[in-house]
């Protein structure tokens, strides 16, 4: 059994050893743990860092792409290296990395495909009162929106299955936590939640520059997520009022009409007509973006099962010097053509 520790990591050199130094070289139940970092276009010295420590993966991108394509680069990585079980967490050394032992307990144990940590909020000293009642409120939406208990939707201390991993799919460029758990709920992968711990604050978070930020990019995110996965039900619910304010202008329309007055009331006519034309062309498009939702689940299956092929194919190294050192380079991005550059 095969263990990968991810980081996504952006300008992290002087916080890097130190989450590096906290992660565990041993675990009941894992043969072999290794270790990876995400270079998201960092312009310090936070590959040297990793490198010098020991970390046996280093994924490259030349310019910063942001959490989320990071994160997906990850697992990809971690997969190509073979790995059975996928732990990500932070370059801020924000977790406890002993608990790693706990987070992944469940996918050992064949309980789950996909395990979040729950940090203790409340008690977490550094997060202000206005952050903790956030956390709290949008880890409800969360779990509204993917049918799942999971009590702490933002945390990024979780572990993966191979399975799972291959079966992520994150599409927006802001972050992978609030989608992933929707998806893992509306996909019915096995998703469970166990209690951690957390370090004190070395640094403060880079994710959102402002509480109102975060909170407008996470609304958009779970909307976006759950339009995916519930596409009928969303625009059902918004047709639903333009339909019935119309139904009922138009019958206060026959009232007066029957009263003998309706001529006085050609206005009320013409806009409940359009107010239900309104929302039957939003149920219409409800329907249509079902049946795409039904296409992307057989196109997320040939993806599955083209990633099973793919991923048993070997990492090459990308040079002579970290072939000696035990360093694998696993791709980097193209700038100009935005896709994936295989090193060879």
């Amino acid at each position: 059994m095969k263990l990968i520790i991810q980081i996504p990591c952006y300008n992290e050199a002087e916080t890097l050893e130190v989450a590096l130094n906290d992660l565990p070289k041993k675990l009941d139940g894992i043969d072999q743990i290794e270790y990876l970092i995400i270079n998201d276009g960092s312009h310090d010295d936070t590959v040297e860092v990793a490198r010098n420590w020991g970390v046996h993966h280093v994924v490259n991108f030349k310019q910063n792409k942001g959490l989320a394509k990071g994160f997906v680069a990850g697992l990809d990585g971690c997969l190509k290296c073979g790995a059975d079980i996928i732990v990500n967490t932070d370059a801020d050394n924000q977790y406890c990395g002993d608990d790693i032992a706990v987070l992944i307990q469940p996918i050992l144990d064949g309980e789950a495909d996909m395990v979040i940590g729950e940090r203790p909020i409340d008690d977490t000293e550094h997060f202000s009162y206005v952050k903790k009642k956030l956390q709290h409120f949008g880890s409800w939406v969360v779990r509204k929106a993917s049918n799942t208990d999971i009590p702490d939707a933002p945390s990024g201390f979780r572990a993966f299955s191979r399975d799972a991993a291959m079966r992520i799919n994150v599409v927006n460029d802001y972050t992978y936590t609030l989608e992933t758990i929707v998806q893992a709920g509306r996909e019915k992968i096995a998703i469970a939640s166990v209690p951690i711990r957390t370090n004190a604050e070395l640094r403060p978070s880079r994710l959102f520059k402002s509480i109102w930020g975060y909170v407008k990019k996470s609304v958009l995110t779970i909307l976006r997520a759950y339009m995916m996965y519930k596409p009928l039900m969303c625009f059902t619910l918004l047709s639903i009022p333009s339909i019935a304010i119309g139904l009922g202008i138009g019958i206060r329309f026959l009232y007066f009409m029957s009263k003998g007055s309706g001529s006085g009331h050609i206005q009320s006519l013409i806009l409940a007509c359009t107010l239900i034309i309104v929302g039957f062309l939003t149920f219409m498009i409800g329907l249509v973006a079902d049946v795409i939702a039904a296409n992307r689940k057989i196109l997320q299956d040939v993806q599955y099962h083209i990633k099973r092929m793919e991923y048993e194919m070997p990492v090459f190294d990308n040079n002579e010097k970290d072939k000696k050192e035990g360093v694998s380079e696993i791709y980097y991005f193209n700038k100009e053509k935005d896709e994936k550059v295989f090193i060879q």
